[in-house]
């Protein structure tokens, strides 16, 4: 059965791929009007999310926001088909780094790092910055059910050279890269829900009391790893600019979990900046009636 979802996937991809753009976005239009007015995909969960978050918006504005986050996401979705063959150049002129000094002045101290992001349109273009540093790209995903198409995603996404690791392997592998004393970039994506029976830190995401993950904070005390935290900009269809916070370079110095609540501050300023950018199908807060309260 996964050989079969994979066969037919993959042409669809492999025609997608070799469209040009102004082709890609009025078969991302056409994707949208299915998504959202004839399946009416996760349709419910992003407004209840929404409508938590937000709760002072009017019904209009909710609307809005929805409506204009399943644009961007199936643009997103788009544009992953699009990497399996966009050229180089083709990239670099579409996704650009504002400030990528900042990422460099750490390698050049001889210290790996850690790149925090959230889940915002545009992303999938973000293996392009392999061509911009001096470290090894790793990005932190997890691994999909269907092998073809997870090997296919790996393809895609390391055809810049970035590398895809999956969250059971990620401590291992980082432990190991740490003895080798190579220069290594790992991309976290840490604003979802862990899951519940693993959750041992709660804070307030968007003022609301929900299990947060730490993981990324607690490795790099574990191997002193720099963090750095992007801001993905969507200029306009198909072109985002990037731009690099620095959090810290000495993770040690820090008290648990204040690292972790300095990132999710930035994703919530991010959030509120330009909200149909963020990813509103995952039911991030649905963990929020079943964790224990602040006191």
């Amino acid at each position: 059965m996964q050989l079969l979802a994979y066969m037919f996937y993959y042409p669809i991809l492999w025609i997608v791929s070799r469209v040009n753009f102004r082709v890609l976005y009025i078969l991302s239009d056409l994707l949208f009007f299915v998504v959202y007015y004839v399946v009416r995909y996760r349709r419910e969960t992003i407004y209840n999310n929404l409508k938590m978050v937000f709760p002072n918006k009017s019904e209009e504005e909710i609307q809005k926001i929805s409506k204009t986050s399943v644009r961007n996401s199936t643009d997103t979705f788009m544009e992953s088909f699009k990497s399996l063959k966009i050229s180089e150049d083709e990239m670099k002129s579409r996704f650009k780094f504002k400030n990528i000094e900042v990422i460099n002045e750490i390698g050049n101290n001889n210290q790996s790092a850690i790149l925090l992001c959230g889940h915002f349109s545009g992303f999938e273009w973000m293996f392009i910055i392999d061509r911009y540093i001096k470290y090894n790209f790793y990005a932190v995903y997890k691994r999909l059910r269907n092998k073809y198409i997870d090997k296919l995603v790996k393809k895609t996404r390391g055809r810049f050279n970035g590398r895809l690791i999956h969250t059971k392997e990620t401590r291992k592998i980082i432990a190991e890269n740490a003895k080798t004393g190579v220069l290594n970039l790992y991309g976290f994506a840490s604003d979802q829900t862990p899951r519940l029976q693993k959750s041992h830190y709660w804070n307030y995401f968007m003022n609301i009391w929900v299990p947060i993950h730490t993981g990324a904070e607690m490795i790099a005390k574990e191997h002193n790893l720099a963090l750095v935290f992007m801001k993905i900009k969507k200029l306009k269809r198909g072109y985002y600019e990037v731009a690099f916070e620095k959090i810290t370079t000495t993770p040690r110095d820090y008290e648990n979990y204040e690292i972790t609540d300095k990132y999710m501050k930035l994703v919530e300023t991010e959030i509120h900046t330009k909200p149909d950018l963020y990813l509103w199908s995952h039911r991030r807060w649905k963990h929020r009636n079943k964790t224990p309260q602040p006191n």
